[in-house]
């Protein structure tokens, strides 16, 4: 616990505001202690926001840090294609070689129809 950020709650409560400003900083935040026990953390929304997105990724791709190893494996390996050829190659875009262009796929638009300008 890092003591300047440790305070108790009724201390807390004198300097809610202070404190509201202070967790807007990055990695900025406050252990609030009951009888010298921990009891709760203050951090800013954003920064809560960003820990729930990251235990949803963790959550959803537990092989994630494998994966990433593996990645960087290939690209060092040259292993890989480029967005484009992937987009290219599952349907999404066509290249229109003859000017260096890319676009939608008439499959991908709603009913192949093109966009009124």
């Amino acid at each position: 616990m890092n003591i300047k950020t440790t305070l108790p709650i009724s201390e807390a409560r004198k300097q809610i505001f202070k404190i509201s400003d202070n967790v807007q900083r990055p990695g900025n935040y406050y252990t609030l202690t009951e009888k010298g026990r921990p009891k709760a953390v203050v951090m800013s929304a954003e920064e809560f926001e960003s820990w729930q997105e990251t235990l949803e990724v963790m959550k959803e791709s537990p092989d994630l840090e494998k994966d990433i190893k593996i990645a960087k494996r290939e690209y060092k390996s040259g292993n890989y294609i480029t967005l484009e050829e992937l987009l290219e190659k599952q349907g999404f875009i066509i290249k229109d070689k003859s000017r260096n262009q890319y676009g939608l796929s008439g499959r991908h638009t709603k009913k192949g129809a093109k966009r009124n300008r």
